[in-house]
């Protein structure tokens, strides 16, 4: 049965508050307790939205950060139709993760969840797909306009900067250092046949 516009907006409030207490304390920290705390819900409540308890909140909190990742790219990543805007879109990017450090929820939930888990790899996998969707789409733009060699594979040219900026990613998370994502991005960038672009650091 569909949730009420009230339900579900208290449900979003748990999921958001959950991954609020993830990025201030770790997801081994989590407890639900405190998150029933911080968004003002009962157990009933808690557990009338999210039957299956932690993990399935986990999950909901997976899929809420994914999707926030495909947001904080937006509008340069649904318009990759120049390379202005390509640079805008890897500037944002490296900004984002700059901001976020070594705390990612969606990395943190995921790994509790485990990633040989059905659901977990169900939401990597949706992310990932989307995300080579709109690079891919990007890439064609540019292919179609003769912006790049008219011989390039979209789909391998967006896997390859896809997984050069995961890559990059997990090295931040380990590290705190954004030099690995920067260097993937910059050098997919300029294998794709963007010109030379002067950005403030």
């Amino acid at each position: 049965m569909p949730l009420t516009r009230k339900g579900a907006a208290t449900r979003q409030r748990i999921v958001e508050g959950a991954a609020g207490q993830i990025r201030e304390q770790g997801v081994f920290s989590l407890r639900l307790e405190d998150v029933m705390a911080r968004t003002a819900t009962s157990k009933s409540q808690l557990f009338h939205y999210f039957p299956g308890g932690k993990d399935e909140l986990l999950l909901a909190v997976a899929r809420h950060e994914a999707a926030r990742v495909m947001d904080d790219q937006q509008p340069e990543l649904g318009s990759l139709t120049s390379w202005t805007a390509w640079y805008q879109w890897r500037d944002k990017v490296v900004a984002r993760y700059r901001e976020q450090g070594t705390d990612c929820p969606l990395h943190a939930a995921l790994s509790q969840l485990g990633t040989a888990s059905d659901a977990a790899r169900t939401v990597a996998g949706e992310l990932l797909a989307q995300w080579q969707q709109q690079l891919a789409a990007g890439i064609r733009h540019m292919r179609d306009s003769g912006e790049t060699a008219p011989h390039l594979d979209a789909d391998r040219e967006a896997a390859a900067l896809l997984a050069g900026i995961q890559g990059g990613v997990l090295i931040l998370l380990t590290t705190g250092s954004t030099a690995h994502l920067e260097a993937a991005l910059d050098l997919g960038l300029a294998h794709l046949g963007a010109p030379g672009h002067h950005r403030d650091r």
